[in-house]
């Protein structure tokens, strides 16, 4: 993936953006426990930035998929994991589905706001009892005239307190479980939608997560997002974009954790020296630095076939598993360098130390993606 100047331009008006108006806040948002995503995404908005690749007549840039890596890669910088990650439910895990399927209704009420800031989306997938296993979902979606009447519980869903819709995968169907969902978009005012407290997580503290639940939640056929039935599909390639959002996103991260630590060896003096002249710690810094760049190389690969419109399931889901592995050694590494002072909340590498802890798990656990990656490399020797 070659970058021309375009790319670079966006490069620099997100950082700028991640410099001015949310870095500096990023603490104060961490104690809270939530970030004004009604505020911070208006002003992405106004920039262009919750549309890059959807199209122009919703308000998009329609630009290719390549933006898209660049923008979540500069969204990485920021000081915590929680809010580039709700960014990425806006843009590549909750919208993708609308833009590429949904009907004109649907993307002018609900993709159009979206893309301008004016709506907060999240994704509902995950339940008590499915998270990675998606076609366990018991939540179910029953038509009643002109509606549906939606009953069941979504859990671990960012985004959620502040959401104004949810695009819902729902049971629609007693057929098989790859051929009986559909994915429906929910406002989250429908009467019947309840909201639990805000979950008390490990990481992610400036991300609101919450548990949802339907009590005979009625919402009109018309948002429906494509063809009945065909849900686990398209949540099946919405998947690609939103784990290589997750992957993309990480880079940056880690080169946080590696950089601070590479300033901190260098300032902290031990035994005489400072610690960065110990050659275990140089070495090791530089082989992290090194993974790192290998996992980028791989994500844009998988970019580029998905622009030409080859199939990157392989290619996503190994790089969403080496990117949710990788983020564990690199904190994990680093925040030994630091010693007593890794071990201190505030400290940013070990709040990547806990915010990273996620990608392993989060959008289809390690194993899930060893077990796709396992599948297609039997299918290809066929």
């Amino acid at each position: 993936m070659i970058l021309t100047q375009e790319h670079l331009e966006l490069k620099r008006t997100i950082a700028n953006f991640v410099e001015n108006e949310i870095n500096p806040y990023v603490d104060e948002w961490e104690r809270s426990g939530i970030f004004p995503a009604k505020k911070l995404f208006k002003k992405m908005g106004g920039l262009g930035l919750l549309g890059i690749s959807k199209p122009v007549e919703n308000g998009g840039m329609g630009l290719d998929y390549s933006y898209e890596m660049i923008a979540a890669e500069e969204f990485g910088a920021i000081r915590c994991g929680g809010v580039p990650m709700a960014i990425g439910v806006q843009t590549n895990m909750a919208t993708p589905a609308l833009a590429q399927f949904g009907s004109e209704y649907v993307r002018e009420t609900y993709l159009a706001p979206a893309i301008a800031g004016d709506m907060i989306a999240c994704i509902g997938v995950s339940e008590p009892g499915a998270g990675s296993d998606v076609a366990a979902i018991k939540t179910t979606a029953i038509k009643e005239g002109d509606y549906y009447v939606i009953n069941g519980t979504k859990m671990w869903i960012t985004n959620a307190t502040q959401a104004d819709f949810i695009c819902l995968l729902a049971n629609t169907s007693s057929d098989s479980v790859h051929k009986n969902k559909s994915l429906i978009v929910v406002p989250t005012n429908t009467p019947g939608i309840s909201f639990s407290e805000k979950l008390d997580k490990l990481g992610m503290r400036s991300s609101d997560t919450a548990q949802i639940f339907f009590d005979d939640v009625r919402v009109s056929q018309k948002n429906l997002i494509g063809r009945e039935g065909a849900g686990f599909i398209m949540q099946m390639q919405q998947f690609q974009e939103e784990r290589l959002y997750v992957a993309a996103m990480s880079l940056k991260s880690m080169e946080t954790c590696i950089n601070e630590t590479l300033d901190y060896t260098q300032e902290r003096q031990a035994f005489g020296k400072p610690l960065l002249a110990n050659q275990v710690i140089r070495f090791r810094l530089a082989e992290l630095q090194s993974e790192v760049e290998a996992l980028r190389a791989l994500i844009y690969q998988a970019s580029e076939q998905y622009i030409n419109g080859e199939n990157v399931t392989t290619l996503a889901s190994m790089a969403k598993l080496k990117s949710g592995r990788l983020s564990r050694e690199v904190s994990d590494a680093c925040l030994q360098y630091w010693g007593g002072m890794g071990f201190m909340w505030d400290n940013i590498v070990s709040r990547f130390y806990r915010d990273n802890r996620l990608g392993s798990i989060g959008g289809g656990a390690d194993e899930i993606m060893l077990s796709i990656i396992s599948k297609h490399m039997a299918l290809s020797k066929g």
